[in-house]
């Protein structure tokens, strides 16, 4: 059963992977999660391929920071609720009742987390470009 779930985890990880990477190049998917989600997957499953991502440029540049020191750049953070806060809508103006509420609570704690307990990393307005 082990063998099993490290190889879900394996396969989960490289398919987060290769969102993350598309996500480069398309701006509907959003980077730095999935890579954070490969990361995260790759720990739970293989040593291997856990040092091999963190050795990437890939997530050097796009999830180092925030898994090393938890926070993130301003940009980052605007750019990560925007994406999460669209995503949201569909299901809060499809559902209804208590599914409804779960979503309004869903965005409530979203906000509040990324505003109170990420970290917004400094930089000068000239670095602020996108």
């Amino acid at each position: 059963m082990h063998c099993i779930k490290k190889s879900i985890y394996i396969l989960l990880g490289s398919l987060s992977l290769v969102l993350g990477i598309l996500g480069v190049f398309l701006p509907i998917l959003p980077t730095t999660p999935l890579i954070m989600l490969s990361c995260y997957l790759y720990s739970r499953s293989s040593k291997y391929f856990h040092m091999w991502l963190v050795s990437t440029n890939l997530y050097k540049k796009h999830a180092k920071d925030f898994m090393e020191n938890h926070r993130l750049s301003i940009g980052k953070k605007v750019f990560l609720l925007s994406f999460a806060s669209t995503m949201l809508l569909f299901p809060l103006f499809i559902l209804d009742g208590i599914l409804k509420l779960f979503i309004i609570g869903t965005y409530l704690y979203l906000y509040y987390y990324f505003l109170f307990k990420i970290k917004t990393i400094k930089q000068p307005l000239e670095d602020l470009s996108c």
